[in-house]
């Protein structure tokens, strides 16, 4: 039992013992944590205030950096705007070189003619127009004179006319001769021929007196070289002949068919004429002798009326609906002689611009095969292909509108014409039904 006491009291002195260490040894590892704590504190602390330290500073640089970028853009937009600048007056200069070297070259062949040579020299285009300025001045000066001198021109028959040439600069000229004294045009060659204009003689006499006051009547040509032929009044057989074979062809249709219209007007003034007479006198003969002293009388009697006079006295004696259909059926075979030539003429109606348009596409192929052959250099070649192309289309709207008009009254007459012997059927079938 002691044994047993002094265990459990030895036990108990042991473990109290152990306790005591460890609570010291806890307070210890308190101890020891609490200081790494105010430690990581204070390194935070540190850390922290060397972060904003630096966050400040790199917030400064950032500040400075903007500031030199926005510096630096300025720049760059300042520098692109000089060489926009730069690069636009780049361009009116290579402008205004080319416009200064277009007009010396132009200078220097208009200038050539008249014995005026400009030396150009890329490097000093200043002087050059100044040369070229002052030798035009010179030039217009000398070519806005009056200037005499003996000389030949020609007259209208080609002769030769010696005499004095009034020149007026290198526009215009008159001719002073014993017998002539008129203005002057080009004849080619640099030669001057007679101008078909007999007022022209007083302007002449005025110029040489050095009198300008007078209105004058002035020839204007631009090159002495380039011959001035004289304006010829076309005939109506001129202007055919220009069209070509299309263009007689339209004229010959023209002429068939207003020769046709003419014959079918005739008919049909006949037969409009002859119809109230004709269906006066039948009436008056139906009811005083009869059919057979009608039809006697229409015995004779020719034409669209009579024959259908004729077919409607025939058939008296039957009923009403029978006569009205052999009516219509007379009239209908009496329209293919009043409708006679109708068709024909406005077919030719429809055919003429048709042919003018032929004409119009064989003048211009003429006038392309001319281009490939020699070019557009002289206009007197195209001509005839260009005449062809529009007199063929003139002269078709001159035959087809015409005739289209034409055909269409005709067409217009020939219809009253038949209502007209239809009425006048209907008339006689009244009457006579009346009189039974």
């Amino acid at each position: 039992m002691k044994k047993i006491i002094f265990t459990i009291l030895a036990l108990s002195l042991t473990l109290f013992a152990n306790e005591t260490d460890l609570e010291r040894a806890y307070a210890k590892e308190f101890a020891y944590l609490k200081a790494q704590k105010q430690m990581l504190e204070k390194r935070i602390k540190e850390v922290r205030s060397q972060n904003e330290k630096t966050l400040a500073e790199a917030k400064r640089d950032i500040t400075l950096l903007q500031d030199k970028v926005l510096q630096k853009n300025a720049l760059s937009e300042k520098l692109s705007d000089e060489l926009f600048r730069v690069n636009q007056h780049s361009q009116i200069m290579v402008d205004d070189t080319a416009i200064i070297e277009s007009v010396l070259m132009q200078a220097t062949t208009t200038l050539k003619p008249y014995g005026i040579t400009l030396s150009v020299d890329k490097t000093r285009y200043q002087e050059a127009l100044k040369t070229m300025f002052s030798a035009t001045d010179a030039l217009i000066t000398k070519l806005s004179n009056v200037t005499s001198k003996e000389g030949v021109f020609y007259a209208k028959d080609g002769s030769e006319i010696k005499g004095q040439i009034l020149s007026i600069g290198n526009i215009a000229s008159y001719g002073i001769a014993d017998n002539v004294v008129s203005a002057l045009v080009p004849a080619g060659a640099n030669k001057l021929k007679v101008w078909n204009a007999p007022e022209s003689a007083q302007s002449a006499h005025a110029i040489k007196a050095g009198d300008v006051s007078v209105p004058l009547h002035i020839f204007l040509y631009e090159n002495a070289n380039k011959e001035i032929e004289d304006v010829i009044e076309k005939s109506a057989m001129d202007v055919i002949d220009s069209g070509g074979i299309i263009g007689w062809v339209i004229v010959v249709l023209g002429l068939i068919g207003l020769f046709l219209a003419v014959l079918r007007s005739f008919f049909l003034l006949s037969a409009s004429s002859t119809t109230s007479t004709l269906a006066k006198d039948t009436l008056q003969e139906l009811l005083s002798g009869g059919a057979e002293k009608a039809l006697d009388f229409l015995k004779n009697k020719k034409g669209s009326t009579a024959r259908l006079l004729k077919a409607t006295v025939r058939n008296l004696d039957r009923n009403r609906e029978h006569i009205e259909d052999i009516v219509a059926e007379s009239i209908l075979h009496e329209s293919s002689r009043l409708d006679k030539f109708g068709s024909i003429i406005l077919v030719m109606a429809g055919v003429a611009p048709l042919l003018g348009l032929l004409g119009t596409v064989t003048g211009m192929i003429a006038t392309f095969d001319i281009i490939t052959e020699f070019g557009t250099g002289d206009p007197k070649l195209l001509s005839s292909g260009i005449s062809i192309a529009l007199v063929t289309t003139e002269l078709g709207l001159i035959v087809a509108i015409p005739l289209l008009m034409i055909g269409n009254l005709l067409g217009g007459w020939a219809e009253r014409v038949k209502d007209h012997m239809e009425h006048s059927a209907l008339h006689i079938i009244n009457e006579y039904n009346k009189q039974k």
